[in-house]
């Protein structure tokens, strides 16, 4: 059995939740209402990618991969990703490159982010080299590539019907994922 993962107490944790309206053929939040949410510091730099895999699928995702993130926006209009940062630092962009309400975010070793369906994403730096995630998906869930272009109009459509998180995929019952927008609000101004 794999050693029990050490997280940052749910009442400590810092988290960022990001609403990212649509932009051009780029859906992100706005079809489903969802947040992409970041938990800072999560777990343990000391912790292993494999305890993190075993840790993950006992709370319903599945952990596809280890790598970095793809530089050029993309999104999932099949499934939400969770992203945990197991090796370095990085700048990452979220919503597309034109988008006024883009979001650009430092993340680092121990940082969750939970990208919901139609997010687009990518890697603008990888500040020390050597970045690497682990990406998990709900179980059941596959992925595609969709780059907000021409003829991807119903793939976009499809991003509200994707179902929500049924557990928190790192903390389980409780966790930001399934709290409500006013709860996500008042755990950021507590900290």
């Amino acid at each position: 059995m794999p050693p029990k993962l050490s997280l940052t107490p749910l009442s400590s944790l810092r988290t960022s939740a990001h609403y990212i309206p649509s932009y051009s053929l780029l859906p992100n939040t706005t079809p489903h209402g969802h947040p992409l949410l970041t938990y800072h510091s999560c777990f343990a730099p000391s912790t292993t990618p494999s305890s993190l895999e075993s840790h993950l699928a006992s709370n319903g995702t599945s952990p596809q991969w280890r790598y970095t993130m793809y530089t050029t926006s993309h999104y999932h209009s099949t499934t939400h990703e969770i992203l945990c940062v197991i090796r370095g630092r990085a700048r990452l962009l979220f919503g597309g490159d034109a988008n006024p309400g883009r979001v650009e975010q430092d993340v680092s070793i121990g940082d969750v982010m939970i990208v919901p369906a139609g997010v687009a994403h990518r890697l603008l730096e990888d500040v020390e080299g050597g970045f690497e995630m682990v990406g998990s998906y709900p179980k059941g869930c596959s992925w595609d590539m969709c780059y907000g272009e021409a003829g991807e109009g119903d793939k976009s459509e499809a991003v509200g019907r994707v179902a929500w998180f049924e557990r928190d995929p790192v903390y389980g019952d409780d966790g930001p994922v399934m709290w409500g927008r006013e709860r996500l609000e008042d755990a950021n101004r507590e900290l």
